[in-house]
């Protein structure tokens, strides 16, 4: 057996090793404005912030988590369109108080959904167009695919909207 001094000098520090991946800065707003909603006891802004960071929960324990502010973007659209689809049925079924209660819950999605820095419509109109002039001039044929292919990879790295560009497509096309 070794005497006490040695095992203390042979010792191998060890150093905490931190994550350095970074939250996205729309989940740590999320995350301060839930404590903010339950300090306030705003009973709708903390309902659809719980709803959001749990949609972000069960996201993460994918093959593709969400890492990116555009990635929560796109959880926030789907919420919101279950919520304009909810809007909808309540109006026929004639219950205004539900109605109300999700318009004001579409309100608080629509303010985080504005928090997300992405591509103009105007610059993706442009990228459009000049990549179904190249095709048309290079007797390509114009397609949706093929367009959203050449769009996409000419937006790589922006933080563009799969859905928006694909409205803007599917619209350039029947227009050109």
């Amino acid at each position: 057996m070794l005497p006490r001094a040695i095992l203390k000098s042979i010792r191998v520090p060890v150093s905490r090793v931190y994550s350095t991946a970074r939250s996205p800065a729309l989940l740590l707003k999320l995350r301060a404005d839930l404590k903010d909603a339950m300090r306030n006891k705003d009973a709708n802004r903390l309902n659809v912030i719980r709803g959001i960071l749990s949609d972000i929960s069960n996201a993460s324990k994918t093959t593709n988590p969400p890492s990116t502010d555009l990635d929560i973007l796109s959880l926030i659209n789907k919420t919101r369109t279950k919520s304009l689809a909810s809007i909808a049925e309540f109006r026929e079924a004639g219950r205004g108080d539900l109605v109300e209660k999700e318009t004001g819950q579409v309100a608080i999605l629509d303010t985080y959904a504005g928090m997300v820095e992405k591509v103009a419509e105007e610059e993706i109109e442009a990228v459009v167009n000049g990549v179904i002039k190249a095709a048309k001039e290079a007797g390509e044929k114009v397609d949706i695919g093929s367009i959203m292919k050449k769009t996409l990879v000419e937006l790589a790295g922006k933080p563009a909207v799969k859905a928006e560009i694909a409205v803007i497509v599917k619209e350039a096309i029947r227009t050109a």
